[in-house]
C-alpha cells in the first residue's frame, strides 16, 4: 500500500524541563528551511542581544516575551510547517510538572507524540507521566527522543540502556508504535539529517520518520453521531418554511432517506436533506459541519444528538471515566460542576473516586479520594440529565467532555469515558 505523505501530521512534544524541546523544534524549522526571513532576523538578533553565539534555535517556539525573558515555554505553542513531502502541526508543550494539564490540551488531537529524555538523566518521573497521557489519550506513534548525546559522548552504551529503562515501564501501557532515536537538537544530529558521529544508529532522522509515518484516521467512520448545535429558521424569502438542525458530524455518515432517531427524547424520522452553504450534499461525514432537515416536525433543540436508529448510544446520568485534573485548586467533595459533553451541557456531580494512577508505579491508590492538579483518576460521574455517549476507544468526541466550575467558570478538568 502506498503511503499518503500528503497528508496533515499533528503531533506534540513533551517532556521534562530542559529536555531541549524548544531546541529541537526550532532544529526541525530551521534545518527544513520553515522560518521565514523576519523571523530568522528577529530571533538572530534577540540571540545577539543575549550574547548567545550563533543562533538560539529555542527562540523560534518561545514567542511570548514572558518565555523569553525566563528562559521557559509557559504555555501550548502551535506551529505549523511543511515540507515537500507532509503538512505539520506541532503543540510544543511546557515540562513543569505543574504545566502537565498542558499536555493533556496539547495531546488530545495529535497522531503521534515526541517524548524527549536527556541523555544524562535517563527515564525519570514526568517521562513516565508524559507516556502514560500519550497511552490514555490513545495517541498512535510515539517517538523517544533520547537527546544531548553530545553531551555523553555519542554513547551506543547510554541509549541502549535508556531504551531498557522505557521498555520496562512502557510495557503496562496501550501504545500501539514506540520508536526510538538518538539526537542532539542542538547540533542536528538525527533530527533532519543524518548523524555522522553516531553512525551504529541505523534508523533514519526524526524528521524523515514525521514525513512517513502512517496516519490512520481516529474518526469512527461507523457509529453516526450528530450534536445538534443550534436551530436554524431563517426569516427570508425562499427560506420561510426552513427548519435545519446545525452542527458538526462526530462520526459515521448521514443521506437522504436515512432513518434517525432523536436522543435523549427517541422521536424519529427521516433526514429529508443535508444542506451547506454552497446547497444541499448527498451525504456528509465527519468532521464537516452541516445542516440536516427532517421529514418530521419534531422538537429538536441544542444538546440533543441525531443518530441513525438501527445504531443508537444508550442515554446515560452515570458512567466511569478517566479524568485528568487540570486546575491548581482540589475538587470539592461532592461538588456540583457543568459538564460539556459535545454541544450539550449540564450538571454534574463527581460521586466517587475509585483509584487514582501512581505515575512513578502505574499502580492503583485506592485510599486517595481526594483530586490535585495533574492527578490521573477513574471516577464515577452523575448528569442531572442523560448523555449520549459512546466509550473514548470507540469515539473520541463522544467519547470525551470537560468539567467546568460553576463559580469560576475555569475548566477544572478533562475526562475520557470508559
Amino acid at each position: 500500500m502506498q503511503l499518503d505523505t500528503n497528508q496533515l501530521l499533528r503531533f506534540t512534544t513533551a517532556g521534562s524541563v530542559d529536555d531541549g524541546k524548544s531546541t529541537l523544534i526550532g532544529r526541525l524549522l530551521y534545518d527544513s528551511k520553515a522560518i521565514f526571513e523576519d523571523q530568522l532576523e528577529a530571533v538572530e538578533n534577540t540571540s545577539k542581544r543575549k550574547g548567545h553565539h550563533g543562533v538560539d534555535l529555542a527562540l523560534f517556539t518561545d514567542g511570548l516575551k514572558d518565555e523569553r525573558e525566563q528562559g521557559i515555554t509557559i504555555d501550548v505553542a502551535y506551529r505549523y510547517f511543511t515540507t515537500p513531502k507532509r503538512k505539520f502541526i506541532i503543540a510544543d508543550t511546557p515540562g513543569h510538572i505543574q504545566y502537565t494539564r498542558n499536555m493533556v490540551t496539547g495531546a488530545s488531537t495529535a497522531n503521534a507524540a515526541l517524548i524527549l529524555i536527556d541523555a544524562r538523566n535517563g527515564v525519570i518521573e514526568q517521562t513516565k507521566r508524559h507516556a502514560f497521557i500519550a497511552s490514555l489519550l490513545q495517541i498512535p506513534h510515539i517517538i523517544v527522543c533520547v537527546n544531548k548525546m553530545d553531551l555523553v559522548d555519542y554513547s551506543e552504551e547510554v541509549y541502549e540502556k535508556i531504551i531498557a529503562q522505557f521498555e520496562e515501564f512502557s510495557s503496562k501501557l496501550y501504545v500501539k508504535d514506540v520508536r526510538f532515536l538518538p539526537i542532539s537538537a542542538l547540533d542536528g544530529d538525527n533530527v533532519v539529517n543524518r548523524s555522522e558521529k553516531m553512525t551504529w544508529f541505523q534508523g533514519a532522522p526524526l524528521l524523515h520518520t514525521l514525513e512517513h509515518l502512517h496516519i490512520s484516521s481516529d474518526i469512527n467512520k461507523i457509529d453516526a453521531r450528530f450534536p445538534v448545535q443550534t436551530v436554524l429558521r431563517p426569516q427570508r424569502e425562499g427560506f420561510i418554511d426552513y427548519r435545519g438542525y446545525a452542527g458538526r458530524v462526530a462520526s459515521g455518515i448521514f443521506r437522504p432517506g436515512d432513518d434517525i432517531t432523536v436522543l435523549p427524547s427517541g422521536f424519529t424520522s427521516k433526514v429529508k436533506s443535508v444542506d451547506t452553504f454552497d446547497g444541499s450534499l448527498e451525504e456528509a461525514f465527519a468532521p464537516m459541519s452541516v445542516s440536516i432537515t427532517l421529514e418530521d416536525d419534531i422538537d429538536v433543540s441544542r444538546g440533543d444528538m441525531i443518530v441513525k436508529t438501527n445504531n443508537k448510544p444508550e442515554p446515560l446520568q452515570e458512567f466511569s471515566a478517566m479524568l485528568c485534573w487540570l486546575h491548581n485548586q482540589p475538587a470539592r467533595p461532592r461538588a456540583k460542576y457543568t459538564i460539556l459533553h459535545t454541544s450539550n451541557e449540564q450538571k454534574a456531580m463527581i460521586q466517587d473516586v475509585l483509584y487514582k494512577i501512581d505515575i512513578n508505579t502505574y499502580n492503583r491508590e485506592e485510599e486517595d479520594k481526594s483530586l490535585n492538579m495533574n492527578d490521573i483518576a477513574r471516577i464515577k460521574i452523575r448528569t442531572t440529565r442523560p448523555l449520549m455517549i459512546d466509550e473514548y476507544r470507540d469515539n473520541r468526541i463522544t467519547g470525551s467532555f470537560v468539567l467546568i466550575d460553576d463559580a469560576t467558570h475555569e475548566t477544572v478538568a478533562a475526562g475520557m469515558i470508559l
